[in-house]
């Protein structure tokens, strides 16, 4: 989830006093050092949000419960509330990173006075950590299948949590079998995507400005990952609105970057000829999808109609998934 912009190639050439350069080239390394106080406030975030779960199942109040009452135990299942805890702060985080790179590779508003570097070296580092979070959400995850399948032998419980928590398709129960593999896609490309742009150098500027652009195919698949799954957004309430609220600013910015590109080569303009005719077709659909996304996103919010359930009268009586034999 690296920055995508004309004016990196400028800081890049810039001062070799940033710890996180090496002869000119920003490194893996040096941005892990430079994560360090990111990945601090992130943990603290998480914190946060497992004692407020915790307290609302402890409580009884606690959508999961709703969702699978067995689950009304917080001592019990802590490690799923940790995973659910760190699912939450990788999607804010998630879209942190997305919000600062639309600003980074769109026309930057004068009224932010923040510049350029800055915002970029942001976009590195909330990019690492969000990377980190996704990996905690889906190790914590395995790590409460591994209590839950007590009845296997060792080597069995941690292949079956191994399985169910990072082969897509191995999930077999419920919404999981279509939510956790797209959770997978979402972790499977955002690592990759992510890290890419430390080998830039070797791979050519232009070919991973072309696969960055994928980075919005890994949020936009966090987003649907969380909305299917998670249970504490299942029903019409506050917490769904809420995250239907937080796409908007992004189908905005992510608007504006598409009509106004930092990269001139970018910038719509009219095709110059019938053979440039289908690029410039192409960028002008994006623009109008973009568009009719941030429409349907602000009548979601404000209809109140987002696909959220009701809250069952009597809650089902379900488990995890069955346990492996």
């Amino acid at each position: 989830m690296s920055p995508e912009t004309a004016s990196q190639d400028e800081t890049e050439r810039g001062s070799g006093k940033n710890r996180s350069r090496v002869g000119g080239r920003v490194t893996l390394r040096g941005d892990l050092r430079l994560a360090l106080p990111d990945a601090a406030a992130a943990v603290g975030v998480t914190a946060a949000v497992f004692v407020f779960l915790y307290v609302r199942m402890e409580s009884g109040t606690s959508a999961t419960v709703a969702v699978m009452p067995f689950m009304d135990d917080p001592r019990t299942y802590w490690m799923y509330l940790l995973s659910q805890a760190f699912g939450w702060s990788a999607l804010l985080w998630a879209w942190g990173t997305v919000m600062i790179g639309l600003l980074v590779s769109g026309t930057r508003p004068e009224a932010l006075r923040v510049s350029p570097q800055t915002l970029e070296r942001w976009h590195r580092t909330t990019s690492l950590t969000t990377m980190a979070l996704m990996l905690a959400h889906a190790l914590m995850f395995a790590a409460e299948l591994v209590r839950y399948e007590a009845q296997l032998g060792w080597a069995e419980r941690l292949w079956a949590a191994f399985a169910d928590s990072f082969v897509p398709g191995w999930y077999d129960s419920g919404t999981g079998q279509i939510a956790i593999p797209i959770g997978q896609a979402a972790l499977y490309l955002a690592v990759p995507l992510g890290l890419l742009f430390y080998v830039r150098h070797r791979i050519g500027a232009r070919t991973w400005r072309v696969l960055h652009r994928f980075v919005i195919v890994v949020y936009v698949l966090s987003v649907w990952h969380t909305l299917l799954y998670g249970t504490n957004v299942w029903y019409g309430e506050w917490p769904r609105t809420v995250l239907w609220l937080l796409q908007i600013p992004v189908a905005v910015l992510l608007l504006a970057r598409l009509v106004g590109p930092a990269r001139r080569s970018e910038r719509l303009g009219k095709p110059e000829s019938a053979r440039r005719l289908p690029g410039w077709t192409l960028r002008a659909a994006g623009r109008v999808v973009v568009a009719g996304v941030a429409v349907a996103l602000l009548v979601v919010a404000l209809s109140g109609r987002d696909g959220g359930r009701e809250r069952p009268v009597e809650p089902p009586s379900t488990s995890p998934h069955p346990h492996h034999s």
